[in-house]
């Protein structure tokens, strides 16, 4: 998987630039995280789709909370959480703070030998940030300024990033959306941050199991990375606001080859609460990833 040789390419960085291979490599434990992904980022929504595009269209809760869990296979042992609380303020839109963690457990210490010495080695990302999002007729605007710590063993560094993002309503059943994704270089290859972009159109739209039934084809592209694109296709079919089902497959870019993976998700609403569950095929034999989560919305 590309994303563990970005990770390797900062620590074997680390030298000649600290700080920045230590943000490059932040991001890329990120993408760790966002291969459980059965949309786009662009298109995501939700209170923590907020962390990848902060162009949320206004709800009409006066208060929505966002939890989400991620774990990698064994091989990788990643594992994130994601935690955003949004509210609405009638003057300004809705505004909150989102925070999220990623790291790698279990990351034996060695010496000369590949045994392990004693304790582990501490390899993590932190991100906390403040979110605002309106809406600006059928077009909803965004943006995040966060705070990132990135530790690779005994060396950290920090920076503070600005992200902005749109999602935009063209007609009924078509929708486009770009976001940045830890914007803080006017660069087109800096490996420590994203772009990113998608569109979806309704494919059809009508009963299904005694209930109204939607179902959409979406595309959506991560660049500005400094290696090849990720390309992402897939379809989504929504049951009665009730049940999503999720489903697509990713071609991954990188700095050598490229390759297909699987991803899909469920989500189903009960009231206040909506539970999504989402998994990636894995590349490699390299084993699967998994996303749970739970959203809640208070009126």
């Amino acid at each position: 998987m590309q994303r563990i040789g970005v990770l390797l390419l900062g620590l074997a960085a680390l030298p000649e630039s600290a700080t920045l291979a230590q943000q490059a490599a932040g991001a890329a434990l990120w993408r760790l995280a966002g291969t459980t992904l059965p949309v786009p980022p662009a298109l995501l929504t939700g209170p923590t789709a907020t962390f990848w595009n902060p162009a949320q269209i206004e709800d009409s809760a006066r208060t929505q909370i966002g939890v989400q869990a991620i774990q990698t296979p064994a091989t990788i042992g990643a594992m994130a959480v994601l935690t955003v609380v949004r509210t609405r303020v009638r003057s300004l839109g809705q505004v909150g703070i989102v925070f999220g963690h990623v790291g790698l457990t279990d990351l034996a210490r060695t010496g000369a030998s590949p045994d392990p010495v004693g304790g582990t080695v501490p390899v993590y990302a932190t991100a906390v940030g403040a979110t605002w999002a309106r809406a600006v007729g059928r077009t909803a605007v965004g943006g995040t300024l966060a705070f990132h710590e990135t530790r690779l063993d005994a060396t950290h560094s920090t920076r503070v990033t600005l992200d902005v993002g749109a999602s935009r309503e063209v007609t009924p059943g078509l929708r486009v959306a770009a976001a940045t994704h830890f914007f803080s270089s006017f660069s087109a290859n800096d490996p420590a941050q994203d772009v990113y972009a998608g569109v979806e159109y309704r494919l059809w739209r009508g009963p299904l199991w005694g209930d109204r039934a939607a179902l959409r084809g979406r595309y959506g592209i991560a660049f500005g990375h400094g290696f090849t694109a990720d390309h992402q296709v897939g379809l989504g079919l929504e049951v009665g606001r009730v049940i999503a089902l999720d489903a697509g497959g990713v071609r991954e870019g990188s700095y050598g080859t490229q390759a297909w993976r699987g991803v899909a998700g469920v989500s189903v609403t009960i009231g206040r609460y909506r539970v999504t569950f989402a998994r990636d095929s894995g590349v490699n034999e390299l084993g699967s990833a998994y996303r749970v989560g739970v959203d809640a919305r208070f009126k």
